[in-house]
C-alpha cells in the first residue's frame, strides 16, 4: 500500500470538514429508533470574531457529542447564534458606522438582520466549522430568526395567562451607556477607586457632616437618616436639613437601616442611589426626584449642572463645594461598583415603565429543580443555589433598545390597558401592525431582553419536532453544556421558564466548563488586548491539536493557554500518523472482518500484554466520558499510546512482524491481531478529541475493514474481559523493566540501541519467570542479547544482570 509521506494538518482538516458536512456524518436521524441524545447547544453571540474562550469549552461539548454518536446514540446537535442582543447592535453600528437613535427603527432593524444574513453569520458559522464541531448543520436556528421571534412571544402570552408578569414603573437596573434597562444577572462587581465626600448639610443652623461616594445624586436627596440608637442625631428628629448648592430643604428621619459605623453615621436618601434608598422611598413614602436622563445626563433638577454626564457633573460638584467650603475632607476607598457586564460602566437606578416577571415567590422551587439536575462538576451547583437565594429583583424582561425581539403589546388609545396580539398573528412588531379589532392602538416601542429568548433555547431547538414522535424523545434535552460563568445568565433563566412554561426540568445533565486564560492567568478581553485567535492557532498547529490542549482541562477548571501544549498537540497528531503507516504497512495481508469467519490466532504473551492494557483502558475510559470526565480518557488514551503502545509494544512487535521466516507465520498473525485492535481502539478513543487525524488514518486502512463510512460512525471500544488478564501484565511489565533495564544500560555506555550485548541474566519470582520464558523470542529481539538466562528471585522484584562481552 503507497501511503502519503506526511500529514498535512491544513490541507486535510478542510477535505474532512467538507467531506463530514456532504456525506451527512453527523445527521440527526428523526426516524431512527435509537435512543437520543440531545444536547442544548449554547448559541454563541454574533458580535465579532470568535475567540480561544469559546474554541475551549465548545471543544469540550464536541467530545461528547462525538462519544454519545459512537455509542450507538441518535446524536441531536443543532448549532444556533444568539443575534438579538445589545451586542449584536453594537457591532452593526460599528461596522456599518450608523447610530441606531439616528435611524428609523425600520430601517435599522431591516440593517442588522441584512447584515447578519449575508455578512457576519456565515463567515461566523465557518469559525465553528473550523474547529472540527460535529454539530448537524441543517438543524439550525438564530434568536432573531421568524421562528424564534414567534416561539418567544409565544412564551410571553404563556405568561400573561399564568400571570407571571407584569408591567408597572419602578425604579430599575439601569446603564446609561446603552441606555437600557438591565436584569439582575447582567451586573458584576468591580472594584474601583473612589472617595468617601465629607459635605455640610445644615440641620436647625447647625453643620452636619454626612460621607457620601456620590455627591452628584445631591439634587435628587429626599431625606437624610439616621439610626434611632445613635445619640449624635437624636436632637434632629423631626426638623429639616438643607441640602448643600441646592439649598432645597429635606426631612430628617430615622430608621435601623443604617451602618451606624460607616461614614459619619448619618445618610443623604437619594432616588435613587441604591437597594436601600428604594426601601426607604417604600417605607415613608418619599417623593421621587430623577438626577439624570436614560443617556446618563443631568436633568434640570440638577440646576446648573444640567447636561453634564454623571461623571462631569460629580468633578464640578466637588470643585464647587470646595470653593464654598461645603467639603471638608476627602478619603479614599477602594469599593465594589455594581457596573453592566457589557460595558463596564457603573449602572444606575431610574424610575421608568417596564415589563417583569413575577418569580421571587418561586425561589424554593427553583433550589428543588437544581437538585433534581445532574452536575458536573458537582460543586458548581453551589454558584446557582448562591444565585438563586440572592435574588432580590424580579426580572426586568423590556429594553430600550431597537433590534430585538418585540413585545406582541399594544395599549389602548383612551384606556392605556395593554392589548395582547392573538397567537394567529405571531411573530408580530406592534409597530407594523395593529391588533385585532383596533385602528388606533399604540404600539409597544420596547423589546424584550436578550435572555427572555436565550433561556429558550431548548425550545428554539426542538419545537420544528412538535406533533411528531420523536419529540418527546428530545425534550427534556440530555445535556447543557456551558461555561461557568453564564450559570446565573443561561442556565438558571433556561431553569426558570422550563419550570413556569413546562413544569419540568428543561434538561437532565449539566457539564460546566471554565475559561480558557491568557498566557499569565488572566480572563481574556477584547478590552485588555489579550484575546487570542482560534483560527491562527489552528493555521499554525492544526484544530486537533487545539482540540488537544483543551481536552486537557479538567471540567469547569480555569487553565492558561500555553503555546507548548499545542507543540505536544501537534507531536501527538504525527506520532498517531507515524505509527499508523508502521502499522499499516504490516497489516496490509491480514484478515479481521467481523462478519467473517476468520479465527482469533493463538496469541503470544506480548500480544495479549498489549491487549489487556488496551482493555484496561477502554474500560476506564468509557467510565471517564460517561461521566464527562473527557480530560481523564485524553490523560489515559495518551499515556497508553505513547507509553505502552509506541515505547515498547511496536518494538516489541516488530521482529515478529518483519521476519514471519524466521520468528514463524503464526506468530506474525498473532502481532497482528494485537497491532490491529490495540491502534483501532486507540484511534477510536481518540477520535472525540482529534477529528481530523484519526478519520484520515481510519481512511486509509480501517474503513474498508470494518465497512464503516466514518470513524465517527463507527462503534466506541468494548471493553473485553477475555482479554483482561493481570497475570500476564504482570509478566509483560517484568519484560518492559528489563527492556527499560537494557536502554539505560546502552544510553549510559553511550551504546547505539542495535548493539549486540553478550548476555543478559534476569532475576524473577516463579510465576513471572514461567511465562517470561516464553518471550524469550521478542527478549532477544528487543535486547539485541545473544543469551538471556532466568533465574528464580526471591522476592517480587525483577533483577537484571547484563553483560556487554
Amino acid at each position: 500500500m503507497d501511503l502519503p509521506k506526511n500529514y498535512n494538518h491544513e490541507e486535510a482538516e478542510k477535505r474532512l470538514q467538507e467531506w463530514w458536512i456532504k456525506e451527512k456524518i453527523y445527521s440527526f436521524n428523526e426516524e431512527s429508533d435509537k435512543e437520543v441524545f440531545s444536547i442544548d447547544t449554547p448559541p454563541p453571540t454574533v458580535s465579532g470574531a470568535m475567540h480561544l474562550g469559546h474554541a475551549f469549552s465548545y471543544t469540550h461539548e464536541d467530545i461528547i457529542a462525538r462519544y454519545k454518536r459512537m455509542k450507538g446514540f441518535n446524536v441531536f446537535y443543532p448549532f444556533g447564534t444568539d443575534d438579538n442582543g445589545l451586542a449584536t447592535e453594537r457591532l452593526i453600528e460599528k461596522t456599518k458606522k450608523v447610530k441606531a437613535t439616528r435611524m428609523d427603527r425600520g430601517e435599522f432593524v431591516k440593517l442588522c438582520l441584512d447584515t447578519l444574513e449575508k455578512e457576519l453569520r456565515p463567515e461566523y458559522i465557518a469559525d465553528w466549522k473550523k474547529i472540527g464541531m460535529s454539530c448537524d448543520w441543517d438543524i439550525n436556528y438564530t434568536t432573531i430568526s421568524d421562528e424564534s421571534r414567534k416561539i418567544s412571544q409565544l412564551a410571553f402570552l404563556d405568561l400573561v395567562k399564568k400571570k407571571r408578569v407584569y408591567q408597572k414603573e419602578a425604579p430599575v437596573i439601569w446603564c446609561p451607556n446603552c441606555a437600557t434597562a438591565l436584569s439582575q444577572v447582567e451586573i458584576e462587581d468591580v472594584e474601583m477607586d473612589s472617595f468617601f465626600n465629607d459635605i455640610i448639610f445644615k440641620i436647625a443652623g447647625e453643620d452636619v457632616v454626612i460621607a457620601t461616594t456620590r455627591p452628584e445624586l445631591l439634587s435628587s436627596c429626599v431625606a437624610v437618616i439616621y439610626h434611632p440608637g445613635d445619640d449624635r442625631y437624636k436632637k434632629y428628629k423631626g426638623k429639616n436639613a438643607k441640602v448643600p448648592l441646592f439649598d432645597f430643604e429635606v426631612p430628617v428621619l430615622e430608621d435601623e437601616r443604617v451602618d451606624m459605623e460607616k461614614g459619619t453615621g448619618i445618610v443623604m436618601c437619594c432616588t435613587f442611589g441604591d437597594q436601600t434608598d428604594m426601601e426607604w422611598q417604600k417605607a415613608f413614602n418619599l417623593p421621587i426626584k430623577t438626577s439624570f436622563t436614560p443617556d446618563g445626563k443631568m436633568t434640570s433638577l440638577a440646576g446648573p449642572y444640567e447636561g453634564l454626564s454623571i461623571k462631569d457633573a460629580r468633578k464640578k460638584m466637588i470643585e464647587d463645594m470646595k470653593e464654598k467650603n461645603l467639603l471638608i475632607n476627602q478619603k479614599p476607598i477602594k469599593h465594589a461598583v455594581n457596573v453592566h457586564e457589557r460595558c463596564s460602566t457603573p449602572i444606575e437606578f431610574l424610575h421608568s415603565k417596564q415589563w417583569f416577571i413575577n418569580y421571587l415567590d418561586l425561589k424554593d422551587d427553583f433550589i428543588k429543580r437544581g437538585n433534581e439536575l445532574n452536575w458536573f462538576p458537582s460543586h458548581m451547583k453551589n454558584r446557582y443555589d448562591n444565585w438563586v437565594k440572592g435574588l432580590q429583583w424580579d426580572w426586568c424582561i423590556s429594553r430600550q433598545r431597537f433590534s430585538g425581539v418585540p413585545f406582541p403589546v399594544w395599549y389602548d388609545k383612551e384606556t392605556g390597558e395593554p392589548i395582547f396580539a392573538s397567537e394567529d398573528q405571531l411573530p408580530v412588531d406592534p409597530l407594523k401592525t395593529q391588533p385585532k379589532g383596533y385602528e388606533n392602538a399604540i404600539p409597544e416601542k420596547d423589546v424584550m431582553d436578550t435572555w427572555a429568548t436565550s433561556s429558550l433555547t431548548p425550545h428554539l431547538a426542538v419545537d420544528r419536532y412538535k406533533g411528531k414522535k420523536i419529540y418527546d424523545k428530545l425534550f427534556p434535552m440530555s445535556l447543557r453544556p456551558q461555561a461557568h460563568d453564564i450559570i446565573t445568565f443561561w442556565l438558571f433563566n433556561t431553569v426558570v421558564r422550563s419550570h413556569i412554561h413546562d413544569n419540568s426540568l428543561p434538561f437532565k445533565d449539566v457539564m460546566i466548563s471554565g475559561w480558557a486564560l491568557d498566557p499569565k492567568g488572566k480572563k481574556m478581553s477584547k478590552s485588555k488586548g489579550n484575546v487570542i485567535h482560534p483560527q491562527e492557532v489552528v493555521k499554525k498547529y492544526g484544530a486537533d491539536a487545539m482540540r488537544f490542549w483543551a481536552s486537557g482541562a479538567k471540567l469547569g477548571d480555569d487553565v492558561p493557554y500555553q503555546e507548548k501544549d499545542l507543540v505536544t498537540g501537534k507531536k501527538t497528531v504525527t506520532k498517531l500518523w507515524n505509527a499508523s503507516k508502521f502499522a499499516i504497512m504490516h497489516l496490509e495481508d491480514f484478515e479481521q472482518n467481523p462478519e467473517s469467519s476468520v479465527q482469533e490466532p493463538d496469541l503470544e504473551i506480548m500480544d495479549r500484554w498489549v491487549l489487556s492494557k488496551i482493555n484496561n483502558v477502554i474500560k476506564t475510559s468509557t467510565e471517564s466520558m460517561d461521566k464527562y470526565e473527557y480530560s481523564r480518557t485524553r490523560l489515559d488514551v495518551d499515556n497508553f499510546f505513547w507509553n505502552t503502545f509506541c515505547d515498547y509494544y511496536l518494538e516489541i512487535a516488530k521482529d515478529r512482524l518483519y521476519n514471519p521466516d524466521t520468528r514463524g507465520v503464526e506468530e506474525r498473525k498473532s502481532a497482528q491481531f494485537a497491532l490491529y485492535n490495540s491502534l483501532l481502539d486507540v484511534l477510536k478513543m481518540f477520535a472525540p478529541i482529534m477529528p481530523h487525524i484519526t478519520e484520515e488514518i481510519y481512511q486509509l486502512y480501517f474503513s474498508q475493514k470494518e465497512g464503516m463510512k466514518s470513524i465517527h460512525n463507527s462503534s466506541w471500544p468494548e471493553y473485553s474481559e477475555k482479554y483482561v488478564d493481570e497475570h500476564i501484565e504482570k509478566v509483560g511489565d517484568a519484560f518492559v523493566s528489563v527492556l527499560t533495564a537494557v536502554r539505560k544500560y546502552k544510553s549510559e555506555k553511550s551504546l547505539s540501541l542495535k548493539t549486540e550485548l553478550e548476555k543478559i541474566v534476569i532475576s524473577c519470582p516463579k510465576d513471572i519467570r514461567e511465562d517470561l520464558e516464553k518471550t524469550l523470542g521478542d527478549l532477544k529481539a528487543t535486547t539485541k542479547a545473544k543469551e538471556i538466562e532466568f533465574k528464580e528471585g526471591d522476592d517480587e522484584e525483577v533483577k537484571i544482570s547484563i553483560n556487554l562481552s
